[in-house]
């Protein structure tokens, strides 16, 4: 077993790959700058978000985000022991490292942070309220920004107006003000998320301290049965799975193919009444991502419209068959109450049991937005913002900058300014661009890289590991632990033969045939009572746990978005096993213990 993780400085480049720097920001590289404080660091690959190789314009994301993450903490909230949560860039693979706040600081933070917090806390409803006000009008002005290709002749209204600037000038402002709104968008993500975090961290702390032998999925179940909008999306489809079915038009949806059923279904006044129904959902609700929401390549429900209505098409089904397509809402909410009547009874004062009803209430509070933002920020917003970036990546198209449209994500962001810039500054002149001539084998040579990049197996850490793993946030959504730091250092041995270790994320004990995927593009694979290994669950997965019996993620903690989904759904969940696709394969019969976080393999 090894005792460190390999330094960032050791790491080869890929056969192919030569270069690949030149592909991201320079800050987010590692750098013989910055060497001594990067080589005495531990950083774990963000396989929860970021899994894949990230193309350069798709790096964005990351840096607003980890940005406005670390800012709340730090410099907004003043959060005690924790600073922000650093982030490299190795091989396209993004790398993670929580910064501690000095220890001799901690003390001097802690009224701040009671202050600030505390007027959140205190006015947590009326602030959410005006968040959904906010967020809700930054869609609504990405989605109306246009960004066009350049006109031959700017049009008459242009001088007869007195604008006084041109579409060259509207074009660049219309791309910088997509970047302000996407910084702006991460930054409104964070504004109640970490203090949401830190609500139930405090619950969970409580807990811990007054019950010294209760499970972690005791804690989670406490909070379980809310409603959020994060599960909109899924209930939208099953009420057009019923009305289709009430409406008599079921049957139109067995043709195989959208294009054939929307034709049955404009040809007659139900069928064209259930479109209207759809077109109500689609916006906002299928602006869902089939990933993380982070990668430009994830399928969006309404662009693709193939994947809705296939789940739709399963519910229908199901209904047919009488199957119950709830959420077991009453049941969830009967064990909740029950196991928080047992443990409040075990405290010992009124005092106890006042601060436990308090810090239960907050959190119960608070957790809705835990999954909200993610519908709001990673799907919808994203979304439109991948639409106008492609948007961009026409005008460059058209004017002969890139070959495909979706070059455009070849770009670094700041870069893309200067390329905005180059077929500007020729419009306007009315001579060539450096442009087309330069950029298209330039995109072909960066395209060659990032496939060589996403054939790379990248380490699950770097850097030397802690000598135990207490930073709760990284532990509870990304699942890091002592124990998976001390399996990555054996790469795996050590644990008895045909069993996986990680957490208890969903209670409930099954047994099934396992089926191993590793992207929403094999989601049809999936059979009724078969046992979902994948190395994680996006949020727009919900509509196939009426399929499996049982969910198994290689990352995430008992907080990531698949631990919660698959709370909230009743289906048994072991998360963050770290090896779960690597040792079970498809077909195999394997136990999964959501009570205990064990993975057995039968077979």
């Amino acid at each position: 077993m090894a005792d460190r993780f390999p330094s960032p400085f050791e790491i080869q480049t890929p056969e192919g790959a030569e270069g690949w720097q030149e592909l991201y920001t320079y800050s987010s590289l590692f750098c013989e700058e910055r060497r001594e404080y990067e080589e005495g660091a531990f950083w774990f690959h963000d396989g929860v978000h970021w899994p894949e190789a990230l193309t350069p314009w798709d790096t964005t994301f990351l840096e607003f985000a980890l940005a406005s993450l670390s800012q709340y903490n730090t410099r907004h909230y003043i959060i005690p022991p924790a600073y922000g949560v650093d982030f490299r860039i190795l091989n396209g693979y993004v790398y993670l490292s929580p910064v501690p706040a000095p220890p001799e600081d901690i003390e001097s933070r802690v009224p701040l942070f009671m202050e600030r917090a505390g007027f959140y806390f205190g006015n947590w409803n009326r602030l959410y309220d005006d968040w959904l006000v906010k967020i809700r009008e930054l869609v609504k002005e990405m989605s109306e920004l246009r960004l066009e290709p350049l006109p031959q002749i700017e049009d008459l209204e242009v001088i007869t107006s007195g604008v006084g600037k041109g579409s060259g000038n509207d074009l660049l402002a219309s791309y910088h003000r997509l970047l302000d709104l996407a910084l702006t968008l991460w930054q409104y993500h964070f504004e109640f998320l970490n203090l949401g975090y830190a609500a139930y961290l405090d619950f969970f702390g409580f807990c811990k301290a007054a019950f010294p032998s209760i499970s972690d999925l005791a804690i989670a179940k406490m909070v379980a049965g809310v409603d959020v909008d994060l599960f909109r999306p899924d209930d939208e489809l099953k009420k057009l799975a019923r009305l289709a079915v009430s409406s008599g038009i079921d049957d139109r949806f067995d043709a195989g193919d959208v294009a054939t059923t929307w034709q049955k279904l404009g040809s007659d006044e139900a069928g064209r009444a259930w479109i209207a129904e759809w077109e109500k959902a689609a916006e906002p609700w299928f602006n869902f991502s089939t990933g993380s929401g982070f990668y430009h390549s994830d399928k969006i429900w309404i662009e693709n419209v193939e994947v809705p209505v296939g789940y739709i098409a399963d519910y229908i089904t199901k209904i047919r068959d009488g199957v119950d397509l709830d959420r077991p809402i009453a049941a969830l909410h009967a064990e909740r109450d029950r196991i928080v009547a047992e443990y409040r009874d075990l405290l010992d004062s009124d005092e106890d049991r006042e601060a436990f009803d308090a810090k239960l209430g907050l959190s119960r509070t608070v957790f809705p937005y835990v999954e909200n933002h993610n519908f709001y920020v990673e799907h919808w917003a994203h979304s439109v913002l991948w639409r106008k970036m492609r948007d961009v990546g026409k005008v460059l198209k058209a004017a002969g900058f890139i070959v495909n449209t979706d070059d455009v994500f070849m770009f670094k962001r700041a870069e893309l300014s200067d390329v905005l810039w180059d077929l500007y500054a020729g419009w306007a002149v009315g001579a060539p661009s450096r442009g087309p001539g330069y950029w298209p084998a330039e995109i072909e040579r960066r395209r060659g890289i990032h496939e060589a990049l996403k054939q790379w197996p990248a380490p699950p850490a770097l850097g030397i590991p802690p000598e135990v793993v207490t930073e709760p946030f990284t532990v509870m959504l990304w699942g890091i632990t002592s124990d998976s730091v001390s399996a990555w250092l054996s790469s795996g041995e050590g644990g008895a033969d045909g069993e996986l270790i990680g957490f208890a994320a969903s209670p409930g004990l099954v047994e099934g045939p396992a089926r191993v995927i590793f992207s929403a593009d094999q989601i049809s694979e999936i059979e009724d009572g078969e046992i979902l290994v994948a190395p994680l669950t996006a949020p727009s997965w919900a509509p196939i746990f009426g399929k499996i019996k049982a969910t198994v993620t290689d990352v995430g903690g008992m907080m990531s978005h698949a631990a919660i989904v698959c709370r909230e759904y009743g289906l048994p969940a072991v998360t963050g096993t770290a090896f779960g696709t690597k040792n079970i394969r498809t077909g195999q019969l394997i136990r999964v213990d959501g009570n205990t976080g064990k993975v057995t393999v039968l077979e």
